[in-house]
């Protein structure tokens, strides 16, 4: 089976290309957004092949997996052929709808011949999607192993871009957060945040990694911190807990479904989180069961071989 999907989500995809099928993920001359081409950052199979626009013209393609509304048309212009009506297709939706959860018409809400397969049945509850058939296939996490250490004193904090994108992912509550804890911040252009947020550079380190050092380095400070208001779930988040970390996250969108009692905290009291983070310091035993718990949970709920499973259930059933 050719799947055709675009590399948008490295992480998601990473899992996602682990499956019996071959992949076929387009690239451009600019390795712009719309030709990625293979993952430079994370170790994907052989059965992930490039191919340009030029290529698709004439390649067996069996499923169109997208992603963005976007790729409807792309996918029509650089194939021929129309998802959902000469090529079956599914529509992956990783984010909450940005703007109000009453309000907001899926971009394929008008359609019912391509299922929308959200991340989340938070995102599913919250989006409208009118006429669409939809599904949830939940999160799936390559096993990183147990690799907390909490060595260092410190919060693990993953966000791309906060400065930019602000109180969506609660970058304003990072002073809290470093007032309980100096943070380690992760992710891609997070340069100059302690500037930004008035933060003395001890407090609030900004470090760009590359995706293979990422989780050593996460899981050596002694718990994650997860400050998102409204994005979809984040993998950082299942990552940490994946490596044995304890979390503190405010209880929005699907966290509390993904942190069960005795994994972490979750509140949107700041009072409640900053009393988690002190108590993790203070007791590295504590902040370690704690992190043994999170893992198991998160084995649990969001493995690798589940995640696959529901996959090759709803490709055999949108493509029979």
């Amino acid at each position: 089976m050719n799947i055709l999907v675009w590399h948008v989500h490295g992480s998601w995809l990473t899992a996602f290309v682990q499956g019996r099928a071959t992949f076929l993920v387009p690239v451009t001359g600019d390795r712009g957004p719309d030709g990625l081409g293979r993952a430079r950052t994370w170790q994907w199979p052989g059965t992930v092949l490039e191919r340009t626009p030029e290529h698709l013209r004439d390649a067996d393609i069996d499923l169109m997996v997208l992603q963005r509304p976007h790729e409807l048309e792309l996918a029509h212009r650089w194939t021929g052929r129309r998802p959902g009506i000469d090529v079956p297709a599914v529509y992956v939706e990783h984010n909450s709808p940005h703007e109000t959860a009453v309000d907001t018409l899926h971009p394929l809400a008008g359609r019912s011949d391509i299922s929308v397969v959200h991340v989340t049945h938070f995102n599913r509850l919250m989006w409208d999607n009118g006429r669409a058939p939809t599904t949830v296939i939940e999160h799936g996490i390559i096993d990183p192993g147990h690799r907390w250490t909490g060595e260092d004193p410190r919060a693990a904090v993953v966000v791309n871009e906060p400065v930019r994108r602000g109180r969506t992912t609660g970058t304003d509550l990072l002073p809290h957060f470093a007032a309980w804890a100096p943070l380690d911040v992760f992710g891609m252009r997070t340069e100059g945040l302690a500037g930004h947020l008035g933060l003395p550079p001890e407090r609030c380190r900004s470090r760009d990694l590359a995706q293979g050092d990422l989780h050593s380095a996460m899981a050596r400070c002694r718990l994650y911190v997860h400050p998102i208001r409204w994005t979809s779930l984040g993998l950082s988040l299942l990552e940490a807990m994946f490596l044995g970390m304890p979390v503190v996250a405010l209880d929005t969108t699907e966290v509390r479904e993904a942190v069960p009692e005795g994994a972490g905290v979750v509140s949107n009291r700041l009072e409640v989180l900053g009393s988690a983070v002190r108590a993790f310091l203070a007791d590295p035993g504590q902040a370690r069961r704690t992190g043994e718990a999170a893992r198991s949970a998160a084995l649990a709920r969001y493995g690798e071989r589940r995640f696959l499973d529901d996959w090759e259930r709803l490709i055999k059933e949108v493509t029979r």
